[in-house]
This record gives C-alpha cells, structure tokens and sequence, in this order.
C-alpha cells in the first residue's frame, strides 16, 4: 500500500514522501495513528495545501522535545520486581512499565514513545530510548531489581547483583553488628570498672600504718 508520510517515520522516510508499506502495517499503526494518508490525488491535493502549517507544527513539537531531552537524557528509572537466582524475572517489564516510571521521576512520557523492542524479562541495567518526537530522542536506563537496595548496588556495581554478592553482604552486616555489640560490652566493663575504683574506701599507705601502731 502506498501512503504519505506526515511526519518523519525511522527507517521509512521523511515528511511529504510518498512511500510502500504492508497493508497491515499502514491500517493498524500508520493510519489510525495520523502518521500517514493513503496515497491518492486528493490526499495528495490536501497535504500539499497543509503543507507549511503542518511543518511549522512539525518544528514546534520538535522544539518542545528538545527542551525535555535536557532533563531526560541519562536519567535511570528503578523498577523493583521479584527474580529467581539466575536472574530471571517472574514475569516482565514492558514499556508502560517504564512509561510510568519515567513519569514518577518528573517526566511524562507515554508507553507509545517508549521505544522498547523487547520486553525486558532479566534483572540488571537496561539501555532504553525515549523517542520524543521523529526527530528527537533521548536514552535512558532502565535498572530492574529484587530491592531498592539491590538497584543501588547495581547503579554502583554496573552489573546484576549475585546470590553470592548477597550472602558476602549478610556476612558483612552480621559482622558490623557483633563489632558493634562487642564495642558496647567492652564500654559498659571499662564503665563498671571506674565506678568500682572511685567507691572502694582508701586504705592507708604503709608508713601511716606503722605510726598508727607505735602511738597505740
């Protein structure tokens, strides 16, 4: 089917071409979507009378994008989800997912221009872009965890964090916290030792003594 284009389309063309697409691909994404006209005389007729109106709304749009890539270029969004070991998700994170995240970080931003390819189905830090506009498009990560604690580690780390990597964590915690109760233990004894040396009564020295016994 061959349609016009309204707008610059990836891999497709520019703005005013006419261009040969799957009929399919044109009714269920093309068309509704307002990207494109079907390619015909008045269709033809029309765009071109619309034509400066159209890419001076083309301009504005991108302009306004332009001013949000500012913020939204290398932003990471955290999305906390349940995995087994190896570091599969129990289920996925989709572009709505990261839509919504992007979102609650200060940045609307509709599943629709969340260029995903694939669902994301592992945990780890995700390269992800943001397609604004035709024209303008931002990259973002995506960092999917088990915790926000874990999603800290693996900002820090670059990598996924490891059965391993929690265990040598646990040890260190559980360390950190006998240091600190043996810490406390030993304070409280130096403290209990000072209190028993200033109650003691004095005894007398040895050359007190002796005096004591020749006066009786």
């Amino acid at each position: 089917m061959d349609v016009i284009l309204m707008e610059r389309i990836e891999k497709l063309g520019q703005m005013g071409d006419v261009v040969s697409v799957k009929p399919g691909y044109a009714r269920n994404f093309l068309l509704p979507q307002k990207k494109a006209l079907r390619a015909n005389k008045g269709n033809m007729a029309h765009f071109e009378q619309e034509r400066v109106q159209l890419e001076a709304d083309n301009l504005k749009r991108r302009e306004e994008a332009q001013r949000v890539v500012e913020d939204l270029e290398g932003l990471t969004v955290t999305l906390v989800r349940q995995a087994g070991e190896s570091g599969q998700l129990y289920g996925s994170v989709n572009s709505r997912d990261i839509g919504e995240a992007v979102t609650e970080a200060g940045i609307t931003v509709e599943r629709r221009q969340v260029a995903l390819t694939a669902v994301i189905k592992t945990l780890g830090m995700h390269p992800v872009r943001i397609q604004l506009h035709p024209e303008v498009s931002a990259n973002i990560t995506a960092n999917v965890a088990r915790s926000e604690e874990e999603a800290k580690a693996q900002l820090e780390s670059g990598r996924v964090v490891t059965a391993e990597d929690r265990r040598q964590a646990e040890e260190a915690a559980e360390a950190e916290i006998e240091a600190v109760v043996e810490t406390v233990a030993q304070e409280e004894g130096a403290e209990e030792a000072s209190d028993s040396d200033s109650t003691a009564e004095p005894q007398p020295a040895e050359g007190d003594a002796d005096a004591e016994t020749k006066e009786a």
